[in-house]
C-alpha cells in the first residue's frame, strides 16, 4: 500500500485534526505503517521533536495516533502569529523569519510548494499511507494562487479529498455543495467525497439530504460522526477548542480528598502552549477556568500565568486589566502562582527584548529573582530532569534566556545542579511546557499546592495522562471504525479519487 488521503474541511475548526487523528488510529490498529502531515500549520501551540524541530502539536498528537515518533517533516511550515499583520515562519523546525500576511501570501508561500512536496514524498516513501490534514477551507478562493496546504498539496500529490463538515453549526449541506462549486475543474477532480462530523440525532432523518447532495454533485458520504464529547485533540489555536478538551469535559469523577482545587490561568494575549494545564484538568477534583478579570484570582488555589508568543504585550496587558496588581499582592501573601515559559519571564524583574517585540528595557512583575534578554536563536529542546523528588520532563521553546539571581531551584539534574527555573515563597517559575504531564511531579505539585491553599486536596494516585491521551486517541479510532465506511476509505485512500466525478458549476479559475 502507498496511499494517501487530504482531510480538508467546510471550514475552520470543522474536526479535520480530530478526523485525521482518527483515521490514523484506525489504521495502524489495521497493521497499516501511517503517518499524519499538515503542509502549512498556523498555530500558537507547538511541540519540540526529539531532533530539536518545532512542529504544531496537533501533528505530534496525530503521530502519536500513528505510534510513531514526530518529525519535522509532518508539519514543515509552521506560523507562528505575533499579532494581527504578522508571524514567525518555521521551516523545517527552525525559525527563519518574520513576516507580514501579504508578504507571505504574496510570494513566499508559493515557493515554499516544493519543499512540502519533497516532505510528503519523503514520508510516502517510508509509509504505507500518510493522512494529509489541509487548514481552514479548500474554496479560500482569494488564496488558491498561492495554497500549499489545501488543493495545492492535493494537486501536487495527486491526493484524493475528503470534507469534513460540521454539522452542529448548521448549514452544512450549502457548505458542502459551496465548497465544491467554488474549486476549478481540476481541483473538482479530486473531490471523493464527505464526512459529517459531530452529528445529533437520528442519522435515518439526514440521509435523505446525504442523498440529494450524492445527485447534485455526484459525491457520496463516507460516514457520519456522531457528536462526542471530549474527543478534541490537542488543535490549533482558540480558547474555545482547548477547553472542549477530554480532561476538561471528562473530569467529573470526585475529589479523592474532601476539597476540589480550584484553579485560575490567566488568559493572556498571544497565549501559547495553553494545553500545559490539561493535565492538571485530567486531575479528580481539579477545577479549571480561564480569567481575564483581578476579582477571579480571589479564590483561586494556584494562579497559572501560560506561555505566550507576546511576552511584553501580555506583560502591559496584564497591567491594564488590573491583572498584574492582583498577582504581585498575591505572591506577597505567599498564595500560589506558577508561570510556564513567557509567564514564567513576566513574573521575572526585568526584561530586554530586542527580538520579539523590539521594546527594550522592560520592568517585569518582579515576583521572582530573573532578568530576562531575549536571544535571537530560539532555544528548542527535549529536557529532563528532578523536582519536589519526582522525575519531570518537558520541552522548551523560547528566545528569552533567563538569568536567575537568587531564590530556590525547581528543576535540577541528578546530581542536584539547577536546570531551569526558580521558586520564591510559593511562587514558581519555569521555562518547561509539559512539565505537568509527568505524573508524579505533578502530584508533588499539586500537594504543595493544596498545603499553601489550606486545602483538603488529595491528588488521585492513579491518574497517568498518557493513558488518558491514549484513551482518546483510540475513541477517535472507533468512532471512525464504527461511524465510517472504511472499505471505501481503504479503497480512497489506496486508489485515489473515482473517476468520472461531475464538475459542478460555477467553479473558479484553474
Amino acid at each position: 500500500m502507498n496511499g494517501g488521503l487530504l482531510v480538508a474541511g467546510t471550514t475552520s475548526d470543522a474536526g479535520k485534526s480530530v478526523v485525521t487523528a482518527g483515521i490514523c488510529r484506525w489504521l495502524v490498529r489495521q497493521g497499516v505503517k501511517v503517518a499524519p502531515f499538515k503542509a502549512q500549520n498556523m498555530s500558537l501551540n507547538s511541540f519540540v521533536t526529539r531532533e530539536g524541530a518545532e512542529i504544531g502539536r496537533a501533528q505530534a498528537m496525530q503521530a502519536q495516533a500513528c505510534r510513531i515518533e514526530p518529525s519535522a517533516l509532518m508539519n514543515p511550515v509552521l506560523l507562528k502569529p505575533g499579532g494581527e499583520q504578522s508571524s514567525q515562519v518555521v521551516l523545517l523546525g527552525k525559525p527563519v523569519g518574520e513576516l507580514s500576511a501579504r508578504g507571505y501570501h504574496g510570494g513566499r508561500q508559493q515557493k515554499l510548494l516544493g519543499t512540502v512536496l519533497d516532505c510528503l514524498a519523503e514520508l510516502r516513501g517510508t509509509y504505507d499511507a500518510v493522512i494529509c490534514e489541509g487548514a481552514g477551507s479548500p474554496a479560500e478562493i482569494n488564496l488558491r494562487w498561492t495554497d500549499i496546504v489545501n488543493m495545492g498539496i492535493a494537486r501536487g500529490a495527486r491526493l484524493p479529498v475528503l470534507v469534513v463538515g460540521d454539522i452542529d453549526r448548521g448549514g452544512v449541506f450549502a457548505s458542502f455543495f459551496g465548497t465544491v462549486a467554488l474549486l476549478s475543474p481540476e481541483d473538482q477532480e479530486l473531490v471523493a467525497g464527505f464526512l459529517v462530523n459531530k452529528f445529533r440525532g437520528d442519522v435515518s432523518l439526514l440521509e435523505p439530504g446525504l442523498e440529494m447532495l450524492h445527485g447534485l454533485t455526484g459525491r457520496r458520504a463516507y460516514g457520519v460522526l456522531p457528536f462526542r464529547h471530549g474527543l478534541g485533540i490537542d488543535e490549533e489555536d482558540g480558547l474555545r477548542v482547548s477547553l472542549r478538551g477530554t480532561v476538561r469535559e471528562s473530569a467529573v469523577t470526585p475529589p479523592v480528598g474532601e476539597d476540589v482545587l480550584r484553579v485560575a490561568v490567566c488568559a493572556i494575549p498571544l497565549m501559547s502552549n495553553f494545553t500545559d494545564v490539561d493535565a492538571l484538568a485530567a486531575e479528580p477534583g481539579v477545577v479549571v477556568r480561564f480569567v481575564d478579570r483581578p476579582e477571579e484570582l480571589a479564590d483561586a488555589d494556584l494562579v497559572v500565568v501560560p506561555g505566550t508568543r507576546g511576552t511584553v504585550r501580555a506583560l502591559a496587558w496584564l497591567r491594564e486589566r488590573g491583572l498584574a496588581d492582583a498577582l504581585v499582592r498575591r505572591a506577597a501573601q505567599h498564595r500560589p502562582i506558577l508561570g510556564v515559559c513567557g509567564g514564567f519571564q513576566i513574573l521575572g524583574e526585568h526584561i530586554e527584548d530586542e527580538v520579539e517585540s523590539r521594546a527594550g528595557a522592560v520592568d517585569g512583575l518582579g515576583v521572582l529573582p530573573v532578568r530576562v534578554r531575549f536571544a535571537r536563536e530560539k532555544t528548542l529542546t527535549r529536557p529532563s530532569g528532578e523536582a519536589l523528588g519526582e522525575r519531570v520532563e518537558g520541552y522548551e521553546i523560547h528566545h528569552g534566556v533567563a538569568e536567575v539571581a537568587g531564590g530556590d531551584g525547581f528543576i535540577s539534574d541528578d546530581e542536584g545542579h539547577s536546570l531551569d527555573g526558580c521558586r520564591v515563597g510559593q511562587t514558581w517559575g519555569t521555562h518547561w511546557h509539559g512539565s505537568l504531564e509527568s505524573d508524579g511531579f505533578r502530584r508533588a505539585f499539586l500537594r504543595e499546592v493544596a498545603a499553601a491553599a489550606g486545602r483538603r486536596f488529595v491528588p488521585a494516585p492513579d491518574t497517568s495522562f498518557a493513558a488518558l491521551r491514549e484513551e482518546q486517541l483510540d475513541r477517535l479510532g472507533d468512532l471512525i471504525e464504527q461511524h465510517a465506511d472504511t472499505d471505501a476509505l481503504w479503497r480512497l485512500i489506496e486508489s485515489g479519487a473515482p473517476q468520472g466525478l461531475p464538475f459542478i458549476p460555477p467553479g473558479a479559475p484553474a
